[in-house]
């Protein structure tokens, strides 16, 4: 996908939707922490994760929940942005959401495991920081281990960890 001016669409999308500073701040860490995982691959859609990474978060403007995946891709969706961002968007939390997960978390019957590259790319560059600050995953298990996330989920975390990080 190659976007005409990739940085005045996100420009555009945080005027529309008001973005915050601190999300902005969250996404730029999230960008550049996924340059940590891109240098490992040549061909990939550079623009599409540049997008994916500063947009994954902008749900977070209505609530700071798990719900904020979809809200963000459909809030992205209802201003006409390209759907692979909207799907990067939707399925960044952790390294994704099951049907079954989903069902318990009382979200939308979607998917929400990323498939693409760009989708594994964002979801984990946004695992791989903490508010601003670039972790490890060693910091990433104990805090999802501390939070009593499921074993599987854990375990799905570090299977794309290791996937993408060659």
């Amino acid at each position: 996908m190659k976007i005409e001016n990739i940085d005045e669409l996100i420009e555009d999308v945080y005027t529309q939707l008001n973005i915050s500073d601190y999300i902005k701040d969250h996404s730029e860490a999230v960008y550049q922490r996924s340059k940590y995982i891109t240098q490992h691959y040549d061909n990939i859609d550079e623009d599409l994760i540049k997008a994916g990474c500063k947009l994954h978060d902008v749900g977070r403007i209505v609530t700071s929940d798990i719900k904020h995946a979809y809200i963000g891709a459909d809030l992205l969706r209802s201003i006409g942005i390209d759907e692979k961002i909207c799907k990067i968007t939707e399925k960044h939390i952790g390294a994704g959401i099951t049907p079954d997960e989903a069902i318990e978390n009382n979200l939308p019957d979607r998917n929400y495991i990323p498939e693409t590259l760009e989708e594994k790319i964002v979801a984990h560059a946004d695992n791989l920081v903490h508010g601003v600050t670039p972790v490890d995953l060693e910091f990433v298990i104990q805090k999802w281990t501390n939070k009593n996330m499921k074993k599987e989920s854990i375990d799905r975390l570090i299977k794309l960890h290791n996937e993408l990080i060659r």
